[in-house]
């Protein structure tokens, strides 16, 4: 390795295709960040286990998941790519961090509580309470110095930086303390169908998320369904006109053209057009 700060960050292989958020919320960045540190990207299959999942089918997902990775610009002889329960260490620091972790810190975390609450509570596995435990341990294995992480995982980071704290105080420094690379220009990518929710491979709604392995008429089809509003005005108003907004921040994300000159450039114009353009705009970005 090189003297470039370490960096680790992963997705779950719950789902047969990454989606366009994974892919301009995270993807993207990712690749652009080979160049200034040490990166590992993980396929965090042991997370992907916390609820049920189909032993063949996630084995299957694990390997398409690796193969978009590197379709999407992650480089293997730049960046460290490999599966989270091929490291044993993981499991292993896991339960150590387990350890010192006290019960009602766990039970603070607010993404249990949210996906316990939509399981059932009798439903929801052990694995899934101690969820964040297993992800301080999956970070603090690489030392790394920066940690990309959305708003909703700051929590987990703030725990994972706690027991880092409290190992090196009882047992020495060993671990280094992870900063949130909070990436403030990560595109805010919603539901198609139901635009006020993040897009997610739990969608109710399969029109509403775009594929990374759909096919050029699926993308284009579901773009041009995508939710809007009866009021004839394109521009960027996340609370009025959040379909609208979404599909604006879409084309932003994937061309690089300013949400204003976007706004100008389609003033006066249907909503028809500017779906029409998106989805060209997308299926020329996921092209091989």
């Amino acid at each position: 390795m090189t003297g470039k700060p370490n960096l680790l960050s992963g997705m779950q292989p719950s789902a047969s295709s990454l989606h366009l958020g994974n892919y301009l919320g995270a993807l993207v960045n990712w690749v652009n960040m080979q160049r200034d540190f040490n990166a590992f990207y993980v396929i965090v299959d042991l997370h992907a286990i916390t609820v049920p999942q189909d032993p063949n089918e996630l084995r299957t997902n694990t390997r398409r998941t690796a193969a978009q990775y590197i379709a999407a610009g992650i480089d293997p002889q730049e960046s460290a790519l490999f599966v989270q329960s091929h490291v044993p260490a993981h499991a292993e620091l896991a339960w150590v961090l387990n350890c010192i972790t006290g019960f009602g810190e766990a039970s603070r975390m607010t993404q249990f509580k949210d996906k316990s609450q939509k399981a059932g509570s009798d439903s929801a596995s052990v694995g899934l309470f101690t969820y964040p435990i297993l992800q301080a341990a999956d970070i603090l294995l690489y030392q790394p110095k920066a940690v990309p992480v959305g708003e909703d995982q700051r929590q987990h980071l703030e725990l994972t930086r706690d027991l880092a704290e409290r190992f090196n105080s009882r047992f020495g420094k060993t671990f280094t303390m992870p900063e949130a690379h909070i990436l403030k220009e990560t595109a805010k990518i919603y539901d198609l169908q139901n635009p006020t929710a993040k897009m997610s491979k739990s969608a109710a709604n399969p029109k509403g998320l775009v594929n990374l392995m759909d096919d050029d008429t699926t993308i284009a089809k579901k773009i041009k369904s995508a939710v809007t509003d009866t009021e004839a005005s394109i521009r960027v108003d996340w609370e009025n006109k959040p379909g609208v907004s979404n599909l604006l921040s879409i084309h932003s994300s994937v061309s690089g053209e300013s949400l204003l000159s976007l706004e100008e450039r389609f003033a006066g114009a249907g909503y028809g057009v500017l779906k029409s353009e998106v989805a060209d705009v997308v299926v020329n970005a996921l092209a091989p």
